[in-house]
């Protein structure tokens, strides 16, 4: 690429026009067009319940739900149909590369795009575009850059007609910028696609080593069959939670003791602050009730997701959606992966005519599998280290996104110049 144009360059070869809500400052070469010129519109077809269910077929059906399990590329479906079918609904069947998006409801405003990458159907609160003037991976990357938001009709239900997104107005590069932009975008998402299967993967592997480790052990064991552990290593020790660890339930403060300027400790309220491994906060309190220190095991006991766990970072207060166990005679991490297995048993113990809780009887009399310290130790670290792989992926992934923001606002504005191929 060229050297980004410098803002008091701006006068000279570049112009300044309005798309839109927005005032863009492009290179004087580049043409303004609008959607309804330079590409086809394709609508949705309506798509009745017994077309739906077929799990393989000659042609993919998208759904909005679809597009929120693909990434950027349309590579699976949840419904095929055949190409009779597909006649017989007067489907119009959508060419790979064609750009599709949610056009009605919520959906429209998460600004979701995706790029079909075989032939395809796709429902009535999807539509699609297909360049006819324009490269249709540089359609694709200037609908990622934009925002629906203003060219929708107002009102309880969202929705975009084909007049709306027909106005849009974009700037048209030469074919061979197009192309040259459409490259590196693509090479970052590719990027990113390739970490989230990273991520993924970890995942994966985390979860299967958890469900091995607390069934088999970590090293070789004779196997026996426990009640609500099923094949557990024979010489593993089963004991209640209270024996092994302290368990202190939370007690929310009055509300005059919460702050968000400070003062006090970090206050946690419920498991909707909980992160993958850590919570974060925006409340402090400083008058606290019920306190848990840096390291201990944060269990949610109210609500729906009660038994999901995360770990305090630092000394703070806990409300009463919280409880804190800290480990006495184990190893505090590998109590903490051993409670995230036991999530399912702790939620399927829960009970509440509202909504889901356990109370400290039952939190404290939960069995839990005690091996020897070192392979406590061997499970916890493997677990742990699998989690900071997960963390510093994703937050390599957040890099990516970030660069590929900014590539947009460069590339597609002109901001920066390609070369040509």
């Amino acid at each position: 690429m060229s050297e980004a144009v410098a803002e008091d360059e701006k006068r000279d070869g570049y112009m300044r026009v309005q798309l839109g809500p927005t005032e863009w400052i492009i290179p004087e070469e580049w043409e303004i067009t609008s959607i309804e010129d330079c590409a086809d519109y394709i609508a949705g077809t309506t798509f009745p319940k017994e077309y739906q269910g077929n799990s393989s077929g000659e042609l993919p059906f998208y759904k909005v739900s679809d597009m929120s399990e693909c990434r950027w590329k349309m590579d699976r479906a949840n419904n095929y149909i055949s190409k009779d079918k597909a006649e017989e609904l007067n489907a119009t069947i959508a060419s790979s590369e064609t750009t599709i998006f949610p056009k009605l409801g919520q959906a429209l405003l998460t600004n979701k795009r995706r790029i079909l990458t075989q032939p395809s159907v796709f429902d009535n609160n999807v539509a699609g575009l297909v360049g006819k003037d324009i490269l249709d991976r540089y359609l694709f990357y200037f609908l990622n850059f934009t925002d629906f938001s203003p060219y929708a009709n107002s009102g309880t239900v969202p929705s975009l007609s084909k007049g709306d997104i027909q106005s849009i107005k974009l700037p048209l590069p030469p074919q061979h910028e197009q192309r040259r932009i459409a490259d590196i975008l693509s090479t970052v998402d590719k990027q990113i696609q390739q970490t989230d299967e990273i991520i993924g993967n970890i995942e994966d592997l985390r979860f299967g080593l958890m469900s091995e480790f607390f069934h088999t052990g970590y090293f070789e064991h004779s196997l026996t069959e426990k009640p609500t552990f099923g094949q557990v290593p024979e010489d593993w020790e089963i004991h209640e939670l209270s024996q092994v660890a302290d368990v202190e339930m939370g007690s929310s403060p009055k509300s005059e003791y919460y702050n968000e300027t400070g003062e006090g400790l970090p206050f946690y309220q419920a498991n909707n602050e909980f992160g993958y491994r850590n919570p974060t906060h925006d409340r402090w309190c400083s008058n606290p009730n019920k306190t848990a220190d840096e390291g201990d095991t944060l269990v949610t006991i109210r609500g729906t997701y009660v038994g999901q766990v995360n770990v305090a970072k630092e000394r703070c207060s806990i409300g009463r959606g919280l409880a804190a166990v800290s480990a006495k005679d184990v190893d505090q991490e590998y109590i903490y992966h051993h409670l995230a297995h036991r999530e399912r048993y702790v939620k399927s113990i829960a009970s509440g005519s509202t909504f889901d809780s356990i109370n400290s009887n039952e939190l404290e009399s939960l069995s839990v599998l005690v091996p020897p310290p070192d392979e406590q130790q061997k499970i916890a670290s493997c677990l742990k280290s699998l989690q900071k792989k997960y963390l510093a992926e994703r937050k390599y992934k957040q890099k990516l996104q970030e660069l590929k923001r900014g590539l947009m606002q460069d590339l597609l504005t002109g901001t920066v110049r390609v070369d040509p191929d």
